[in-house]
């Protein structure tokens, strides 16, 4: 396994494993310039440990620039298990992860992401009190996909002002790939709204309930990419947009709730030059992360709605600033990151 320690830039990288349990674990800690790093755990049937390793470099990377934008007093952090999330999961798993967490002495603070959920978090917190995003009944604020799913919803009103002049998304053709919680709940959102729903996920199940209840339109994997629209939320994993995608696609907007959208980073250039503007992921998905940042015993949930309009204006800021310069959304949204954090007292 070998990677390019510079491309990186880590605090640290930990490997955790538990042979009773079957625990593999990563836990890669990017950044605490700003406070304790915070992410979620990932649990994914990866092929192999460099893939794991890769994706946990990749995601603690976003999660210090989601928080620098975001104005939290957070670091970049995030931890991976390698595993099938519907075969593989145990009590005792989750108990060794919490062990592994604990090691950390609170650099990292763990909370739930794609393949684990409050549950399991409630189980690490058995082990560990660096953890959040435990159920109300538990001193928690809740499911982060909630305000995960109302942060995109804001994000995309933002970019649908700045494109169309109008922040109304009454009619607006969407498309939403992946109907996992964020996506089913950013669903609800936008049928309250008044958008006309696309809807695409390898699942049949949840496909059949979004079509059912906000009268959505099901479309193949293909017609993502070639369905006529106004705005495509990609809420599944990432590198979605890449060289091959991004030609194909009829959309004006790019909006959703996946982590690392882009391929690679001259994606980016690609969108402009094909007159998509494009959300940075790490900047409109910050909801969740911002809804946990106030967990505690004096939660109220009133604060972090009020914090999420921060993602509005955050966006409108990038999308000013990549005008202004002539550059890619994502490449604005990195320098204006890397001035906050050169900022940071």
């Amino acid at each position: 396994m070998v990677f390019d320690i510079k491309e990186y830039n880590h605090e640290l990288v930990a490997f955790g494993s538990d042979a009773a349990s079957g625990l593999r674990a990563i836990i890669a800690i990017h950044s605490t310039q700003l406070g304790p790093s915070l992410g979620g755990c990932r649990m994914f049937p990866y092929k192999n440990e460099s893939e794991a390793v890769k994706d946990a470099l990749r995601l603690s990377q976003g999660m210090t620039k989601k928080s620098a934008l975001a104005n939290l007093k957070l670091g970049g952090g995030k931890s991976v298990i390698i595993g099938n999330p519907r075969t593989k999961k145990s009590r005792d798993l989750f108990l060794a992860m919490g062990e592994f967490v604990d090691k950390m002495k609170g650099q990292y603070i763990i909370s739930e992401d794609f393949g684990s959920s409050m549950h399991d978090m409630q189980i690490i917190c058995e082990r560990t009190s660096h953890v959040v995003g435990l159920s109300l009944k538990h001193g928690g604020s809740g499911d982060p996909s909630i305000f995960t799913a109302l942060g995109i919803m804001k994000g995309m009103q933002a970019a649908a002002s700045y494109k169309f002049g109008d922040s109304s998304l009454k009619n607006k053709k969407i498309i939403v790939q992946g109907l996992g919680h964020v996506g089913s709940y950013l669903c609800k959102l936008l049928h309250k709204e008044g958008a006309q729903l696309f809807v695409y996920d390898p699942q049949s199940s949840p496909v059949k309930k979004i079509v059912e209840k906000y009268n959505a339109i099901p479309i193949t994997e293909k017609e993502i990419l070639t369905k006529e629209a106004d705005i495509f939320s990609p809420c599944a994993l990432g590198a979605v947009l890449n060289s091959v995608t991004i030609p194909k696609l009829k959309v004006s907007i790019i909006a959703g709730a996946a982590n690392n959208q882009l391929k690679q980073e001259s994606d980016g250039q690609l969108l402009r030059d094909n007159n998509i503007l494009y959300a940075p992921d790490f900047i409109i998905n910050a909801g969740g992360l911002i809804n946990v940042s106030y967990e505690g015993p004096f939660y109220k949930k009133e604060i972090p709605l009020k914090h999420l309009n921060i993602i509005s204006s955050t966006l409108t800021e990038v999308f000013t600033i990549a005008d202004s310069e002539n550059i890619p959304s994502s490449k604005a949204a990195n320098l204006l990151a890397e001035e906050r954090l050169n900022n940071a007292t």
